[in-house]
């Protein structure tokens, strides 16, 4: 599959509320992932799919999802990336802070799978 076929099966997924299906699915099993920072919780980079679902699955039991949208994919000239972008409104669970966040990711694909995900945010 190309980036732009993956990347479009990614954000369908995503807008259905099927982000871990797409993580099953889509990444490779020694997918990497940066954040924008490390977190108390845990480092901004993390290796293998099951750090990743595991990272994923703390983010959901952590905050309260009031509303989400994905667009994209986006693709350039590189025909090994491609891009989407999530706006999310959401309550983290701990402090009861509600907020919206937004980000863009950018994924390198590989052999037919998500290699890599890299994590932007709005800032300012």
């Amino acid at each position: 599959m190309s980036a732009l076929e993956i990347g479009k099966q990614l954000v369908s997924l995503c807008q259905q509320g099927k982000g871990m299906e797409a993580i099953e699915t889509l990444y490779a099993d020694d997918i990497v992932s940066i954040e924008g920072q490390d977190m108390p919780e845990m480092p901004a980079r993390m290796e293998g799919i099951e750090a990743i679902k595991g990272k994923n699955q703390w983010w959901y039991d952590n905050h309260e999802v009031h509303s989400s949208a994905v667009s994209g994919p986006f693709c350039g000239h590189r025909q090994d990336q491609f891009a989407a972008e999530f706006d999310f409104e959401i309550t983290n669970k701990q402090s009861g802070e509600r907020s919206k966040m937004r980000e863009m990711a950018l994924y390198t694909v590989r052999d037919g799978k998500i290699a890599q995900e890299e994590f932007l945010y709005l800032m300012g």
